[in-house]
C-alpha cells in the first residue's frame, strides 16, 4: 500500500488548496470527529482529488487511512491556530479574504456554467462541430527505419524483387515497431512529421515508396496497407472536450458582463492615475 505521508509536500499542497467546497449530503457519513467538529467522507474524497498524480487515480480504500489522518491533522492544526489567535492576525485575515474571493468566484462561475450548459446546448455544439469538420482519411501503414539512404535503397530493391515488407522490417528496421513488422496502425496526417505523412498519404493501399523518405529520425521506406475515412467521435466521447471549451466561453462572457456593470478604477504601480500603454505603431504593408 502506498504511504502518502512519505511525501512531505502532499499535506502542504492539500492544506493550501483553495477550491475545496464541501457539500454535505444525507449519504455522506461522518468518518471522524475533532472535538465538536464532524469530518465527513466527502472531505476525505475531496482531499484525494487535491493530491498530485498518481494518487488521484488510486482506489480510495488504498489511501483512506492516510487521507483521513491528513484531514484530521488539518482540523487539529486549525483549532490550535485559532486558540493562538492566528485567525485575528491582519496578514492572515487578508490572505483568507483573498482565498474566500477565489472560492466565491469559482462557485459563481460553476453555477453560471451549470445553468447555461444543458445537454441540449452541448448536443447542438456537437452537431455544429461535426458539420463543420471536413472529412479526413486515416492511413494504415508500415515502415522500415534505417540510418542511411543507401540501406533504404537496398531495402527497396529487395521489395522490388518480391521480398515481404514485414520480414524486411523485422530484420532491418531500427524503429520501435520493428517487432510488429513495422506496423504503425492507422493514423491521421497531422499525427506524423510532415515528410513522413506526405509520403504515406500519397500512396494507395499495397504501394510502397520507390525512393527513401528522410525525416529527423532517419531514412524510411513506407508501405500503405489500407485507407479509410476517419469517423467523428461520438457525442459521449466528445462531451468533456465540448464542455471544457464551452465553460471557458461562458465564464469569459459572464465575467465580461459583470465587469461592464462594475465601477472599476485603475492606477499605476506607484498609485498615480492609470495611463494606458500607447498603441503599437502600425507598419504599412510593402507595395506589391
Amino acid at each position: 500500500m502506498p504511504r502518502i505521508h512519505a511525501v512531505a509536500s502532499l499535506g502542504a499542497a492539500v492544506a493550501l488548496s483553495l477550491f475545496a467546497v464541501p457539500s454535505w449530503a444525507a449519504d455522506d457519513p461522518v468518518v471522524a470527529t475533532v472535538g465538536s467538529t464532524k469530518i465527513h467522507l466527502s472531505e476525505v474524497t475531496q482531499t484525494q482529488q487535491q493530491l498530485p498524480d498518481p494518487y488521484r487515480t488510486y482506489p480510495l480504500q488504498m489511501l483512506y487511512p492516510d487521507l483521513l489522518d491528513m484531514v484530521i491533522d488539518r482540523h487539529i492544526a486549525a483549532v490550535e491556530a485559532r486558540k493562538q489567535g492566528l485567525d485575528k492576525d491582519p496578514e492572515i485575515k487578508e490572505t483568507m479574504a483573498r482565498i474566500e474571493d477565489q472560492v466565491l468566484q469559482r462557485a459563481l462561475l460553476e453555477r453560471q456554467v451549470d445553468k447555461a450548459l444543458s445537454d441540449e446546448v452541448l448536443k447542438a455544439r456537437y452537431d455544429k462541430m461535426v458539420a463543420e469538420t471536413p472529412p479526413s482519411d486515416l492511413v494504415h501503414a508500415r515502415h522500415i527505419l534505417v540510418e542511411s539512404e543507401a540501406e533504404a535503397k537496398s531495402i527497396i530493391e529487395d521489395l522490388n524483387k518480391g521480398t515481404d515488407f514485414a520480414k524486411l522490417a523485422e530484420e532491418h528496421s531500427t524503429g520501435p515497431s520493428k517487432s510488429k513488422g513495422g506496423d504503425l496502425g492507422y493514423f491521421a496526417q497531422g499525427e506524423m512529421v510532415p515528410e513522413f505523412a506526405n509520403a504515406a498519404f500519397a500512396l494507395k493501399p499495397g504501394e510502397y515508396t520507390k525512393t527513401p523518405v528522410q525525416t529527423q529520425f532517419g531514412w524510411h521506406v513506407i508501405k500503405v496497407e489500407d485507407r479509410k475515412a476517419a469517423e467523428a467521435p461520438s457525442f459521449e466521447e466528445a462531451r468533456q472536450d465540448l464542455k471544457t471549451e464551452a465553460t471557458r466561453e461562458v465564464g469569459t462572457a459572464y465575467i465580461k458582463e459583470l465587469r461592464a456593470a462594475a465601477k472599476v478604477e485603475r492606477f499605476n504601480m506607484d498609485g498615480t492615475p492609470f495611463t494606458p500603454p500607447a498603441p503599437a505603431p502600425v507598419t504599412p504593408a510593402p507595395a506589391k
